[in-house]
């Protein structure tokens, strides 16, 4: 007599390290930097930022710069990344941070370089462009609910090896 098991694969198991080191790759703050000397006119050749001279006469000053990435900072966090935000509520908190950067810009423009109204709208697109996408990616708990797939093994980032010891198990 011939005995039919199907025995379901183990699902791959996710060791607390691996959630660590899940949560170190996500790093919203790393735009921030970028955007940081972008607003210097500055751009990154060879893992150096340097100074791009056609860009100067439209880059902020030093000051304008920190102050606008440091504006940005508490929402590219990872704590932002495993928040639950509405759509409604990450709206308004975009637009905040942004008409704070305008008032911020108006209030300082000499200190912060600021020579026309463009670089008032440039500015304006930057920090609502990042702040209203990193308060995006978590929306519906996705990172969260990543992070807690992978403690419980319900994912599987290989598919085929799985089809494969199930084809295996069935020829037994």
């Amino acid at each position: 007599m011939e005995e039919n098991y199907n025995y379901a694969p183990a699902p791959p198991l996710a060791l607390p390290s691996e959630r660590a080191d899940l949560l170190d790759k996500i790093k919203p703050n790393l735009i921030i930097e970028s955007i940081f000397h972008r607003l210097l006119g500055e751009e990154e050749i060879n893992g150096r930022w340097v100074a791009i001279g056609l860009l100067q006469s439209r880059a902020l000053t030093r000051k304008g710069a920190w102050d606008i990435a440091t504006l940005m900072m508490p929402v590219s966090s990872q704590n932002v990344s495993l928040s639950k935000l509405k759509d409604g509520e990450i709206r308004a908190r975009a637009l905040s941070i942004s008409k704070t950067a305008q008032i911020m810009c108006l209030r300082n423009w000499k200190a912060y370089g600021i020579k026309g109204t463009d670089q008032l709208r440039f500015v304006h697109e930057i920090v609502f462009s990042n702040s209203f996408i990193t308060l995006k990616q978590p929306e519906g708990e996705g990172i969260r609910r990543l992070l807690k797939d992978t403690m419980t093994g319900d994912i599987n980032p290989h598919p085929e090896e799985e089809n494969k010891w199930k084809r295996l198990i069935r020829e037994m």
